[in-house]
């Protein structure tokens, strides 16, 4: 069989993480038409079809589905050797990609204590993270499964506690809170859980389930902690998150109970960088750090 030409791998690649050829062929510098021929080509190379044509639609198959995984990391490694081997040498910096949620209340107090910080970059992004494309070398996030052919390091899960200003009102618990008082945090369609009051008392064994349209709605948990500290309100958040907030005395849990995350936060690299002295370095600091219970 002949060997199957780059420019089709790219083309798939691209066409699927856009889902469309007019964009792949405008990231790629040609037409949408030779984004289709590509695709073709590697369709017929691999005697599969891995995307459904509807007019200008176009939509993966369960073929394209459990290809693309394996074709992003194999052109994120390829990107990684021909870096290597522009430079001469590995890079001198490290550039770590965070969701925004752990970015400033864990992980960069976790810094603190590292010896190459200053060897990094730090980028503060939502998932998913196309490595190859957006020049990350380390995914710092909450759960794994948008990475399965990654390398993957799980560091802690996390539990969602309750939160208020100090003084607030809810001398009598929770249950006894209006509805307009709860702060509810939605972090939108890509993910299956949410921080739910429901399931928070239902945890606790209370019977409340406050009405998510009646308080306030935020879309990331530093808006709630924010929300939370402005006396807006309860909160629902992460332990490790809020543990420096609630040492410091600027925000109290009113209950203690908790209510288990759904997924580990975990770090993703691509394979071809394991061998990188100072990624190994900060991921086995991240690890340590990850053993040491909240606050």
């Amino acid at each position: 069989m002949p060997a199957l030409p780059l420019n089709a791998i790219r083309a798939f690649e691209a066409a699927a993480r856009a889902g469309s050829f007019v964009q792949a062929g405008a990231e790629l510098g040609v037409t949408s038409a030779a984004v289709s021929q590509q695709v073709r080509a590697l369709e017929d190379h691999l005697g599969k079809r891995l995307f459904l044509r509807q007019g200008n639609r176009i939509t993966l198959t369960d073929a394209g589905r459990a290809v693309y995984p394996r074709i992003e990391a194999a052109l994120t490694d390829l990107a990684a050797v021909t870096d290597e081997m522009r430079a001469g040498r590995m890079r001198a910096r490290l550039v770590v990609s965070v969701i925004p949620s752990v970015a400033e209340w864990w992980f960069l107090p976790a810094l603190k204590g590292f010896a190459g910080r200053a060897g990094l970059e730090v980028r503060v992004e939502d998932d998913p993270v196309v490595f190859s494309r957006d020049g990350a070398d380390l995914r710092l996030t909450y759960g794994g499964h948008l990475y399965p052919d990654h390398q993957t390091e799980a560091l802690f899960r996390d539990r969602f506690v309750a939160v208020t200003a100090p003084g607030a009102p809810c001398a009598g618990g929770l249950e006894t809170l209006p509805e307009a008082a709860f702060i509810h945090t939605d972090w939108g369609a890509s993910f299956a859980t949410q921080p739910s009051w429901a399931a928070w008392f239902a945890a606790a064994g209370l019977s409340r389930r406050p009405d998510p349209l009646a308080g306030l709605r935020v879309g990331t948990t530093g808006l709630a902690l924010a929300a939370a500290r402005a006396g807006l309100g309860a909160a629902l958040v992460p332990e490790r998150v809020a543990g420096a907030e609630i040492a410091a005395g600027r925000l109290v849990r009113p209950e203690p109970a908790a209510l288990p995350m759904a997924w580990d936060y975990v770090l993703v690299w691509p394979r071809a960088l394991a061998r990188r002295a100072l990624l190994r370095d900060l991921v086995a600091h991240l690890r340590a750090l990850s053993e040491v219970p909240p606050v």
